[in-house]
């Protein structure tokens, strides 16, 4: 049962903070109004506005009593509560009002018409209370006529009742605003903590961060920048290092080659000619790999532009890129272009055509890269994102590499926050689906 509820509650209440604080703020403020506003309209302002009808219409019948007994004092009573009391009093022969101009549903007219009906009977009175602004109409049936009243309207109802509901619901609204004001102030650090968490999660350097708000939040954007710059120093060391090496390793292979070339013997010296160009390209790869953890501005991006860009430079006819929808987004260009030169470079190297479509989505967008080549194995299909795991039965996405190339790939797309998927393509080769945020 409380298992259900909280699901249903986590349902109904909003997901952001803000308005989970707002809630915690204006429920209990809103709450208290509304109780505060019943035990009043309950216990004080029905009861007292009970009474102030009972003493009305105790006094209607006082003065039909007088009319009907002492007819002689009818003139002294009325003039008396013209002049003390406002009343307003008529007896005429006038026909008895035969519709009734009661509202159903007002508290002052339920009031009103139970305490008439008690003094004076059914069908015996009659009375409506909207007529004028500032006085009630009552009308009660006498022998003879109609004993008219126009009352003020202060006999019939408490006139407090509207000033205390301005000033009950007043001060709740202005709490209210104080504590939008309040909690808009103080959920912003934490919207700019987690916008900066998610670009650094994106690959982008966070160096315009500054912590702001309460101790707590600035205590904790003060951690996540230094973790972010132990991690930026981190990668930024270990690209480093990897370009310094592969850099170095090239002048003594360089040496090996030239002296290879003037080795009489050529069949050996082609043999070792093939393994030094076979560490050059490892160095290669080596260098790409250091390339993609290397620091590069995001900007903005259009796709589509990008896809056919790449199709102008690698101008290769079995390349075929479908017409593309316009898309933008954010991204570093050299990382990207990298990325998808090297899927479709290989793509082309085992198969015979590539194809290039484009979906776009409310939020994201898919790009589909498919060959007509013999494909990965579906087992392989996650191994093959390691590094330096090459597949030698079916394919590798770089042959002569050291088995970087999609784990190249997979660190670009989530570097940009989206993922890649490994399936069949529909021309029997591999279908490369990659998804990209905007």
């Amino acid at each position: 049962m409380f298992s259900g509820l909280n699901k249903f509650l986590k349902i109904i209440l909003p997901k952001r903070l803000f308005y989970r604080a707002l809630i915690i703020v204006a429920a209990p403020t809103i709450i208290l109004q509304i109780i505060i506003t019943i035990v009043f309209y309950d216990s004080i302002w029905i009861k007292a506005n009970k009474n102030i009808t009972r003493s009305l219409v105790s006094q209607l019948k006082t003065i039909q009593d007088i009319y009907i007994n002492d007819n002689d004092n009818l003139d002294f009573f009325t003039d008396s509560y013209r002049n003390n009391f406002n009343f307003e009093i008529d007896i005429n022969n006038n026909p008895f009002p035969s519709f009734s101009g009661e509202r159903r549903y007002s508290p002052i007219d339920r009031s009103l018409r139970r305490e008439l009906k008690s003094a004076f009977g059914n069908n015996n009175y009659w009375f409506n209370t909207t007529k004028f602004k500032n006085a009630v109409e009552i009308k009660i049936r006498i022998e003879n006529g109609t004993m008219a009243f126009l009352v003020p309207r202060e006999m019939v109802s408490a006139s407090s009742v509207r000033l205390f509901v301005l000033w009950t619901t007043l001060p709740s609204i202005v709490l209210i605003l104080i504590a939008l004001l309040f909690l808009k102030n103080q959920t912003k650090p934490l919207v700019r903590l987690a916008k900066a968490a998610e670009r650094f999660g994106k690959g982008d350097y966070v160096n315009d961060f500054r912590p702001s708000g309460a101790s707590e939040i600035r205590k904790a954007a003060y951690e996540f920048d230094r973790m972010a710059k132990r991690i930026n120093r981190h990668l930024n060391q270990r690209s480093e290092m990897l370009s310094g090496i592969s850099h170095d390793l090239r002048t003594p292979l360089t040496r090996l080659k030239l002296q290879l070339a003037m080795i009489g013997q050529k069949e050996i010296s082609e043999k070792m000619s093939k393994d030094i160009d076979e560490m050059e390209n490892m160095l290669n790869d080596y260098l790409q790999f250091a390339k993609t953890q290397s620091q590069e501005n995001t900007t903005s991006i259009n796709l589509s532009s990008l896809l056919y860009k790449i199709q102008k430079n690698l101008n290769n006819k079995n390349l075929i890129i479908e017409k593309l929808e316009s898309v933008n987004l954010k991204g570093r260009l050299s990382s990207l272009t990298r990325c998808f030169e090297n899927i479709i470079q290989n793509g082309l190297m085992y198969g015979e055509k590539v194809y290039v479509s484009l979906q776009k989505g409310s939020n994201s967008v898919i790009v589909n890269i498919e060959d007509n080549g013999p494909g990965i194995p579906e087992e392989h299909y996650r191994n093959v994102f390691k590094p330096f795991v090459r597949l030698d039965k079916s394919r590798n996405l770089n042959k002569s590499g050291v088995g970087l190339g999609l784990a190249i790939v997979e660190d670009v797309i989530n570097s940009h926050g989206g993922n890649i998927q490994l399936g069949k393509s529909e021309y029997n080769g591999l279908l490369v689906k990659i998804y990209l945020p905007f």
